[in-house]
């Protein structure tokens, strides 16, 4: 999904969106992609987005799999991050250059969903990590 049809997925809009697509769906894991521009709210030093802006885009990654598997519902589930844990990041992507991360689902009890995130630029794995997300 891309374009108009992601806002069915996660309920951020610009200038806070930080999925462009979302494919590749199972029950408990698909791809998501992020070209980084300019005008990105995380964007620091004027062509790099920061680290903050990289555990974003994975929590809203996992937004868009968790508004996967409520379609139909009237709106996508407002997810929280609630914790962030063994976040790594071996550099720093630069304006210009396509995200590509997995989300995965890990076990959930009632509200709360254990995600893992894996963030890759042209095959080269820059950056994973854990969250817990309460997911209303």
């Amino acid at each position: 999904m891309k374009g108009k049809d992601i806002l069915k997925l996660i309920p951020q809009r610009y200038p806070f969106m930080m999925v462009d697509t979302a494919d590749d769906f199972t029950e408990d894991s698909c791809q998501t992609t992020l070209t980084v521009r300019y005008d990105n709210y995380f964007v620091i030093g004027g062509d790099e987005l920061s680290e903050t802006g990289l555990i974003e885009h994975t929590a809203q990654s996992a937004s868009a799999l968790a508004g996967y598997k409520s379609l139909g519902a009237e709106a996508a589930p407002v997810g929280i991050i609630g914790e962030v844990k063994h976040f790594s990041c071996e550099r720093r992507p630069r304006v210009g250059e396509t995200l590509h991360t997995t989300i995965t689902f890990g076990m959930s009890f009632g509200n709360v969903t254990l995600a893992d995130g894996e963030t890759a630029i042209d095959g080269e794995v820059i950056a994973r990590t854990s969250l817990k997300i309460f997911i209303q």
